[in-house]
């Protein structure tokens, strides 16, 4: 038998709580309205069946008649779920199917549901539907499993597995019927949630969000939230009730209410903060605001949170994305091979020409960086006519010594063998001719803000993002966006806009969320009073570096019109 972590890994099941596994089942029983029909309830990925178990006990405590049906594919899973719902033997059904091979899927989105035209037994029979299914990548699973099920539910990119379960999920309910269903919160704000989020608006009344941010209420490798829907053809949603409950590290505006329990954070009417078990937690509610726009954009925002970030939007239009192009750094695909800091202690030691300095996420502070972790990159690209080149290895033996040490390893990278590229390049080198010129960059994951300008001429890693002034007038642009993005106004405009902490208030600086920060006017009084103080910062010591910082988050402040930030 295979060992039950194992098979969590392999298949990224993870099990529901029964704390939370009630608190769901009580928010989808909430917009439940009984009456004398048979109700039938789904759970497409059951596991070891406690929300099927919470949902039911509920349901007997109500007088409502009703039968269950669980899917898993995993076998072990299903065999403690038959243990668990033991006092159900005749209104369960379990089956060791895979859900998304069970359900019809239909190429016109406008014939959803018509279930004449579906031809799958399951498909708009569903009444409730609970579930928390599977939080991995459908990549992760299988190129072949991935193509499949990509296809069957016209999904595009790197999606999770949860995008094709929301969507089967949808087919197999009545129209009105209910789903309460556990995700990664991930879909609410990231690119790759565009299409989610476009179908679960268009077909669901959204009844709740429930972002449960970095509580870690399960062991779960992502950050959960709940939606609660009501399946609804061409659903009108303008003004949908939200919630969010993230650990506070930071300090506090206010009360803090003592509970208890975490639950009792979820389950109390008014905001604030909150301290249960040594920890504390901002709760925050109000309405989600629908942006019309191609990202089909969902804020999480309080009406005092709404106000303040129109009149941050409303004091400009531009964004950064109207001066600079956000790159990600290099990636080589094997940085083992490429990147180092002991060059001297290899065997074959490239020549020098090839290895560059490199700044990385460990050497990056808003206002300088650190060679306390030097990596230099083995980096056999230059620029010719201001165009990527590779070398010829043959003229860098040393360099060829060296990585033909690694040759089988470089040579498995099939996927740039098959575009064309020599065994020994970098998967994405970038353009090599930027690297001479003054960047900003910025690190992909953070607790603050590191928004650093460098004139270092050094190659960027992947980990991290970077723009670049391609002439002398972007340089003092690059120098208004790094101070207006190392702010703590910026910061929590970052944090209510994209609303993606991860644990440990650690943010993800994403290039979708920063292109779209907004920039003063450059030529204000307040912006060239930014750019002197950011040149300063750029060049100060210790002592010098908190008082200016406090002139340039008023300043910051100023420049939009709204009172500094002087704590988040």
């Amino acid at each position: 038998m295979t060992p039950k972590s194992q098979l969590i890994k392999e298949t990224g099941a993870t099990f529901t709580p029964p704390k939370l596994a009630d608190f769901i089942s009580d928010k989808i029983l909430a917009h439940y309205k009984p009456n004398n029909e048979m109700l039938k309830v789904l759970d497409p990925a059951c596991g070891e069946g406690a929300l099927l178990a919470a949902i039911s006990r509920k349901l007997i405590l109500k007088d409502i008649k009703f039968e269950l049906t669980g899917f898993d594919s995993n076998n072990q899973f299903l065999k403690t779920a038959c243990t668990n719902l033991e006092f159900l033997p005749n209104t369960v059904s379990l089956l060791n199917k895979d859900f998304l091979e069970q359900v019809g899927a239909e190429s016109k989105q406008t014939n959803l549901f018509n279930q004449n035209e579906l031809g799958s037994s399951i498909n708009g029979t569903i009444d409730m539907i609970i579930a928390n299914p599977p939080y991995v990548r459908t990549q992760i699973l299988g190129a072949d499993y991935a193509q499949k099920i990509s296809k069957k539910f016209n999904l595009k990119g790197r999606v999770d597995l949860y995008y094709p379960f929301l969507v089967a999920m949808t087919y197999a309910l009545k129209e009105n019927g209910l789903i309460g269903v556990i995700t990664s919160n991930r879909y609410l704000s990231t690119k790759s949630g565009i299409s989610i989020r476009k179908f679960l608006k268009e077909n669901f009344e959204i009844l709740e969000i429930i972002d449960l941010g970095d509580t870690k209420l399960f062991q779960a490798a992502v950050l959960p939230a709940i939606f609660i829907g009501r399946k609804k053809c061409n659903a009108q949603n303008r003004y949908s009730p939200f919630t969010k409950i993230y650990e506070e590290l930071n300090g506090f505006n206010g009360e803090i209410t003592k509970v208890p329990d975490f639950y009792d954070v979820l389950n109390f009417k008014e905001d604030g903060y909150f301290e249960t078990n040594n920890k504390k937690y901002k709760k925050t509610s109000g309405k989600i605001k629908f942006i019309n726009s191609k990202d089909h954009y969902w804020a999480l925002l309080s009406n005092q949170e709404d106000k303040w970030i129109n009149r941050i939007n409303e004091s400009t239009k531009t964004r950064i994305s109207d001066f600079f192009k956000v790159r990600v750094g290099i990636k080589t695909t094997a940085d083992k091979v490429f990147i180092r800091q002991n060059w001297n202690e290899q065997k074959f030691i490239p020549e020098k020409k090839l290895l560059k300095d490199l700044i990385s996420q460990e050497n990056i502070e808003p206002w300088s960086i650190s060679d306390d972790k030097k990596l230099s990159v083995l980096y056999p690209h230059f620029s010719e006519g201001g165009k990527k080149k590779t070398i010829d290895i043959d003229k860098y033996p040393r360099a060829k010594q060296y990585l033909l040490e690694y040759e089988e390893k470089l040579k498995s990278r099939k996927y740039l063998i098959d575009a064309g590229r020599q065994w020994f390049e970098i998967w994405v080198p970038q353009n090599p001719m930027f690297w001479d010129l003054p960047k900003l960059v910025f690190p992909d994951i953070s607790s603050y803000p590191r928004f650093h300008f460098d004139e270092s001429k050094r190659i960027v890693n992947g980990n991290c993002y970077w723009m670049v002034a391609q002439n002398p007038k972007e340089i003092n642009m690059l120098l208004l966006i790094q101070g207006v993005a190392n702010s703590l106004l910026m910061t929590k405009y970052h944090d209510l806009m994209f609303n993606n902490k991860l644990y440990s208030g650690r943010r993800r600086y994403f290039t979708q969320y920063v292109e779209k920060y907004p920039i003063p006017d450059i030529n204000s009084s307040a912006s060239k009073q930014i750019i002197s103080l950011v040149k300063k910062l750029n060049d100060c010591t210790d002592f010098e570096e908190k008082s200016l910082k406090e002139k340039l988050e008023i300043k910051v402040a100023e420049s939009f019109g709204v009172e500094p930030v002087l704590t988040l």
